[in-house]
C-alpha cells in the first residue's frame, strides 16, 4: 500500500512514526511538505520520500490530508487533478466530509478522522467516519493507518464527531489541567515542586492504567478508593460540593458547540 501525506506536521509525524514501528516499508510513504527544512528532517528521521509537488499522487493508494483546517479547501482544489480512485483520509479538525467531497468535485472515497495528541507517543484514540461509498477494503486501510497512532473507534454518524472532539480531542487538555491542579495542591500542602509533579503524574498515569486494565467500571473503582469516613471521601465531598461533574459537563458541551460552529465556518 502506497500512502501519500499532504503536510508533515506533528500528527503526520506521529502516524508515520507508528507505521515505521509497525514495520511498514517507509519507501511506500511520500510526504508533500512545502518547508524545505521539514522535508529534510522527515527524510532523515523516517527515510520516507519527500516532495514539494503533487507529482506521483495519482499513483498512490491513500492520500492523507494532514494540513491545518484553514488550508484544506485550497489543498482539495489542488488535489482535484490527481484524483482517480484513491482513498482520501482527512485528519484536519472540524472540516466535514461533505465539504471535503464538494471541494474535491463530489469525490466520495473519503474517511474523516479525529485523532488526539497522545498519538505522538502511540497512545492516542482516533474516531473515524467513512462516507457511504467507501469500500470495506478502504475502511481497513484507514483503520490500519490510524491504528499506528493508538486505538481506533468507528462512528456510524458523522454528527457524533463534535462530541468526540469535545471528549477525546479536547480531553487531553482537561487531563493536563487536572494534573496541573493536583501539582498546585501539593505545593500548597507543603510538598516541593519535584515531588508534587511526580506524585500528580504517576497517580494519574497509574489510575488511568488501572482503569483500562480492570474489569470493574469506573464508578466501582472510585468507590474502592473512597473508604467511608476516610480522607478520600472527604476530598470527593469537596469536589461534589463544587459541582465538578457539572463543570466538566459544561466544558465538554462548550467544546462540542464550538466544534459545530467551526464546522459551519470552515465548510464555507
Amino acid at each position: 500500500m502506497k500512502i501519500n501525506f499532504i503536510g508533515g506536521g506533528n500528527m503526520a509525524r506521529a502516524i508515520i512514526g507508528g507505521l515505521k514501528q509497525n514495520g511498514l516499508d517507509m519507501s511506500a510513504i511520500t510526504v508533500l511538505e512545502l518547508d524545505a527544512e521539514k522535508r529534510a528532517a522527515l527524510a532523515q528521521e523516517f527515510n520516507v520520500q519527500v516532495t514539494d509537488s503533487y507529482a506521483g499522487f495519482s499513483n498512490t493508494d491513500v492520500i492523507v490530508l494532514a494540513v491545518k483546517p484553514q488550508q484544506l479547501k485550497q489543498v482539495c482544489t489542488d488535489l482535484n487533478a490527481v484524483l482517480k480512485s484513491q482513498l482520501v483520509v482527512s485528519i484536519a479538525a472540524g472540516v466535514r466530509s461533505n465539504d471535503i467531497s464538494r471541494w474535491l468535485g463530489n469525490y466520495a472515497a473519503i474517511v474523516r478522522v479525529m485523532p488526539n495528541t497522545p498519538a505522538q507517543i502511540r497512545a492516542g484514540i482516533s474516531a473515524l467516519y467513512a462516507m457511504p461509498e467507501v469500500s470495506q477494503a478502504q475502511r481497513d486501510q484507514a483503520g490500519m493507518i490510524l491504528a499506528a497512532a493508538g486505538k481506533t473507534l468507528w462512528l456510524d454518524d458523522e454528527a457524533k464527531m463534535d462530541a468526540v472532539t469535545a471528549i477525546s480531542g479536547s480531553g487531553p487538555a482537561y487531563v493536563f489541567y487536572f494534573i496541573e491542579a493536583l501539582q498546585d495542591a501539593g505545593l500548597a500542602l507543603g510538598l516541593d515542586a519535584e515531588a508534587s509533579k511526580l506524585l500528580a503524574l504517576e497517580t494519574f498515569a497509574g489510575a488511568s492504567l488501572l482503569a483500562t486494565q480492570s474489569k470493574d467500571d469506573i464508578k466501582t473503582l472510585r468507590a474502592q478508593v473512597t473508604s467511608k469516613g476516610g480522607t478520600t471521601e472527604q476530598g470527593i465531598l469537596a469536589l461534589e460540593t463544587g459541582n465538578i461533574k457539572d463543570i466538566i459537563g459544561k466544558a465538554a458541551k462548550a467544546a462540542a458547540d464550538k466544534s459545530v460552529m467551526l464546522g459551519d465556518l470552515l465548510g464555507k
